[in-house]
């Protein structure tokens, strides 16, 4: 390898690498901040969009499994934060809605990275945003992860062991 591309080589895994320490940093300042991960807030904030959301509409909407969501309001319900009633006709369909806890904890203001990331992205012009899905598109097939099933939140993906808010094992 010359010396540009070795170079050019350097700064693309240092810019890959900013990427991932920007999402480590957000996920472990909202964990201090707030106890909470990620996929906590997304569930959160979905659940706040509504009076109540059914645990099924909340999985399509954040793009995570019915389990995944289950696992996370379990442990969300564990804080108080979420409270699940079972529907009055339907005995297998669950409802979740926020406590005046989750509300609270809500208007403290943790927001999600991707936030800041899609504002950012909107102010850019249509061939700017093309340009950049397309690099990105092409480091995902680079890193053999273009087909990994993942939910369209920047932050630490739960692990079904590893979603409580003090990130201990159940």
């Amino acid at each position: 390898m010359n010396d540009g591309a070795g170079t050019l080589s350097h700064e693309v895994l240092i810019a890959l690498r900013r990427i991932i320490r920007a999402v480590d940093i957000h996920s472990r300042r909202l964990s201090r901040d707030f106890g909470l991960t990620g996929p906590q807030l997304l569930i959160l904030n979905e659940t706040a969009t509504a009076d109540r959301v059914l645990i099924g509409t909340l999985a399509k909407n954040v793009h995570l499994s019915q389990a995944t969501v289950t696992i996370i309001v379990d442990r969300l319900e564990e804080h108080l934060l979420v409270k699940r009633e079972r529907d009055s006709r339907d005995k297998r369909r669950v409802w979740v809605s926020l406590t005046d806890k989750g509300k609270q904890v809500l208007a403290g203001g943790p927001h999600l990275l991707q936030d800041t990331f899609l504002d950012n992205l909107g102010n850019l012009n249509s061939e700017e945003q093309q340009s950049i899905l397309s690099a990105l598109q092409k480091v995902a097939r680079m890193m053999d992860a273009e087909n990994l099933p993942v939910a369209p939140i920047l932050g630490l993906e739960p692990l079904p062991e590893a979603t409580s808010l003090e990130e201990k094992p159940r």
